[in-house]
This record gives structure tokens, C-alpha cells and sequence, in this order.
């Protein structure tokens, strides 16, 4: 049963996305946000089922040839978990979009046409693959497909700095999959197979070849050092466009791939993790003084997602020295970030349509003229930056626990770890610094002339708040 149930699950946003290439225009963005409801069921259909079943993990093969699997689903807590938030905050952004892409946003006044909604369920489809795919080779054809989606909708107002960005965005994560292939070839010379759970059948150098090559890849499609110059540029992309693809997915793909392989490893290399804490450690501080300069939103939230990206790294590498809590730790910020950051984003894009400016310094006292989008801002930074009750302290505290207890067998932890509480601790007093300059006070002239957001914004900002309430509790009954 749970085997058809992820196959819908993972179908419906791909015919949706035929259906809606060849529906009229004006009912497109309803066929998309019709069909990602209906794949989002399945995900919950599937989470429920393996729930009723006791939480018991399962493979199961699809694809093989003379018995060497080359695509199947695995089915267990993570992938559950994972698959949820991805295919969900795609109904969201779809939901989202019906109302941001229209004539009456202010700065880009456009309507959405049917490439948009249909590359954004190939999106929503592509994500529910690789988050269930059991085999490195399914991984490897789904992290294709986010690249070929992420270029046509990085690039979608087709302006020439867009289409630059959509090229640059294709060309560094296409170069970052070159790991992927190493890795996928290396793992079926040693193993004769390409699933994932042969990882821990690998000894010596064909080992660091295949983490190496996976740490590699997720490099790049989750833009560390040094293949981060994608993502700033790719602001360009339509606001739910950077929720999405650059909050919520495509930049998951990377510290998802490197999870599910210390998940299935259980025996990695610890080089690979000190390659990755050592990287994690150096992105971490450079993404900080990145966005310190930055007045445009979307910018500055990019160099922010960059520096928590690192954090997910952080807490992964810390996991393949051989900590549990860090492996939870990090599966959770991949939940709970990703609501957080896609609520920033979402705020972010409501200014752009209501005041049709997303510069920092031109936006002040929002909270008199729209109290949603002053919670909504306050609520975001709360939880980026790590502040109890908000997700974003419950990702962040089982990375210090396990950072720390690691550290009383390598000492080398203490300074990283004393390094990302100072980070934190500034990230939160910047965060802070804006939200006095943008919230209270009295309006700027494009905050007192700012136009009512639609009823499709306001009800996905309203569930993305809740969320990054409640997105903590989820991940801990879940992962526990």
C-alpha cells in the first residue's frame, strides 16, 4: 500500500504539470494548486499509513535490471518527515503565487503564465523523488531535474540579468553533480548495486570517493563554499520562486542527500566529517559578513540561508563523527528551516506587491499600516535567529548539545562551537537591528501607500507564522 501511495504521491504533481501546460491561461494556477494539494494528501496519506504500521522502515524496489535495483522508495521517519514539508510549502507558493502574480503587483506587475505553475509541479514532483528515492541513481536523476526547473524558473521574467542568473544557477549545480556521478559509479564498481544502504558496505578509498563525491554535490545545490555564487543572483527569480527553490527545496536537496547518506553509511569516513565542519565553519562566518551590507530582502535572506545552510552541515558532520542528536539535530532545521526562511521570503515578497519596494531602509512602520506582515517580519527573525518558542531555537539547541559532548573527545570542537554561538548571537542582533527599522514607528511613504495584500498572501503568511511555532513539535514527535 505504501509503495502505490508514494507512487501517486510522486506522479500527480508530473501530470499536473502536463494538464497544466495545455489548460488556458486563466485556469492554470488552479489545475497547479489543485494537483499540489492532491500530492500534498498523498504525503500525509503516506506519513499516516506509516504511522499506523509502527513506524517500521521500508524499501521498496520499482525499477531494476537482472536484479541491480535502479530506482525504488524508502519509507521511514526522515523521508516521511522531509517529503511533507517540501511538497506542502509547494502548495503553499502555488497557493501563494494565484495571488502574487497579477497586474496588481506593484513591482512586478505580471500575470503567471502556464510555464510558471507547470515547472513548479515538475518542482513539487522532482522533490517528492529524490526525498523517497532508495537508490543513488534515482538521487542523481531528480537532482537533474530540480537544475533543469531551478534555470527556467530562476530565469522566468526572461530580463537579460535573469536569464544570466538562471545560467549561472544551472551551470555551478550541473558542475556540483559531477559528484553525484563519481559517487553513483564508484558505489556500483564496489557493491554492484546502486542502492543507498550498500554505503555501509563500502571500505577504504572507495569510501571517501563516494561521501566525497556526495559532500561535493551538496555543496553545490546548497551553496557553500565555494560554489555560492548562484544563489544571491538568483533573487532575480519571482518572489514565491525564492521561497520555494531557495528556502524551502532546492537548496534542501543538498544537506538532504549528505543526511540520507550518513543515515544508510553508518560508517563514514571521519575525514569526510571534519571536511564538512571545517567547510560548514568557514561558510557559516562568511554568509554573516556577506549579508551584513545588504539593503535589498531577498539578498540578504539569501546570504542568510546560505549561513544556516552551513548550520545543517555543522550538525550533519557532527553526526558522521558519530552523534545521533547532531543526525536528529539536522534533519530537524532541514523542517523547521524551511518554513521560517519561506515565511521571510513570503513577507519579503509582500512588500514588493504592496509597497512595490523590497529595499530595507524605504520600509518603515509596517506594523500601523499592516499588523499581519510586522508579525509576520518579527515572527521570521525570531526564528532564524534561534529565539525560544519559535523552530528555529529547537534546530539550533541539539547542534550546541551535540557539538558540545562531542568536544570532550575532540577538542578542536570547542573553538567551531564557540564560533556558531557567535554568529547566532550577532545573526539575532542584526535581525533585531532591522526589525526596529522596518516594524515600529511611523510610516515611510511606500509603507503609508501600500495597496491590501490579496486573500491567497495573507493565508499563507497566517499558516507559515503558525508553523514556525509549531514545525518543532512535528519534527520531535516524528523523529522520536
Amino acid at each position: 500500500m505504501m509503495e502505490k501511495i508514494a507512487l501517486t504521491t510522486l506522479l500527480v504533481p508530473f501530470i499536473g504539470a502536463l494538464l497544466t501546460a495545455c489548460a488556458p491561461k486563466p485556469l492554470a494556477k488552479k489545475i497547479c494548486t489543485l494537483f499540489a494539494l492532491l500530492a500534498t494528501l498523498g504525503t500525509v496519506v503516506l506519513g499516516w499509513q506509516f504511522l499506523a504500521g509502527g513506524k517500521v522502515e521500508a524499501t521498496y524496489t520499482l525499477v531494476s535490471v537482472h536484479g541491480v535495483a535502479l530506482f525504488g522508495f524508502t519509507v521511514d521517519r526522515i523521508s516521511t518527515l522531509i517529503v511533507f514539508a517540501v511538497v506542502f510549502l509547494g502548495l503553499l507558493v502555488s497557493l501563494y503565487s494565484m495571488g502574487y502574480l497579477t497586474t496588481g503587483n506593484r513591482e512586478h506587475p505580471h500575470d503567471g503564465g502556464n510555464r510558471y505553475y507547470a515547472f513548479l509541479l515538475i518542482f513539487i514532483g522532482a522533490m517528492a523523488g529524490l526525498v523517497l528515492s532508495s537508490t543513488l541513481l534515482g538521487q542523481l536523476l531528480f537532482f537533474e531535474i530540480t537544475g533543469g526547473c531551478s534555470w527556467a524558473l530562476i530565469g522566468y521574467y526572461q530580463t537579460p540579468k535573469s536569464q544570466r542568473s538562471a545560467m549561472k544557477a544551472l551551470l555551478i549545480t550541473h558542475v556540483a553533480s559531477l559528484g553525484l556521478y563519481l559517487a553513483a559509479a564508484t558505489l556500483f564498481l564496489n557493491t554492484g548495486t546502486f542502492a543507498l544502504s550498500a554505503l555501509s558496505q563500502l571500505q577504504g578509498s572507495a569510501s571517501y570517493i563516494v561521501y566525497g563525491g556526495i559532500l561535493f554535490a551538496a555543496w553545490g545545490k546548497s551553496a557553500q563554499l565555494p560554489m555560492q555564487a548562484w544563489l544571491p543572483d538568483a533573487m532575480e527569480a519571482p518572489t514565491p520562486v525564492s521561497a520555494y527553490l531557495h528556502a524551502a527545496s532546492m537548496v534542501k536537496v543538498g544537506v538532504y542527500i549528505f543526511a540520507r547518506a550518513i543515515l544508510e553509511g553508518g560508517n563514514v569516513p571521519h575525514v569526510i566529517g571534519w571536511v564538512g565542519i571545517v567547510m560548514a565553519t568557514i561558510t557559516m562566518i562568511y554568509g554573516f559578513m556577506m549579508y551584513l551590507p545588504q539593503k535589498d530582502m531577498k539578498r540578504l535572506l539569501a546570504w542568510s540561508t546560505i549561513t544556516q545552510l552551513a548550520w545543517m552541515f555543522l550538525a550533519l558532520s557532527l553526526a558522521a563523527l558519530g552523534s545521533k542528536q547532531a543526525l536528529d539535530g539536522g534533519i530537524a532545521y532541514i523542517f523547521n528551516h524551511a518554513f521560517a526562511k519561506s515565511l521571510f521570503f513570503l513577507v519579503a515578497g509582500a512588500f514588493s506587491f504592496s509597497c512595490g519596494t523590497r529595499l530595507l531602509p524605504k520600509l518603515r512602520g509596517v506594523m500601523g499600516k499592516s499588523p499581519l506582515l510586522g508579525i509576520g517580519f518579527c515572527v521570521a527573525a525570531l526564528a532564524i535567529a534561534g529565539v525560544p518558542p519559535f523552530n528555529g531555537f529547537f534546530s539550533k539547541f541539539p547542534v550546541f548539545a551535540a557539538g558540545f559532548t562531542l568536544s570532550s573527545a575532540h577538542w578542536e570542537l570547542v573553538p567551531v562551537m564557540v564560533l556558531a554561538l557567535v554568529e547566532s548571537v550577532a545573526s539575532f542582533a542584526w535581525l533585531i537591528y532591522w526589525f526596529g527599522r522596518v516594524v515600529p514607528g511611523e510610516s515611510s511613504p511606500e509603507v503609508a501607500e501600500m495597496s491590501p495584500l490579496p486573500l491567497a498572501m495573507r493565508a499563507v503568511l497566517i499558516v507559515l507564522i503558525v508553523m514556525s511555532l509549531l514545525s518543532s513539535v512535528i519534527a520531535a514527535v516524528w523523529l522520536n
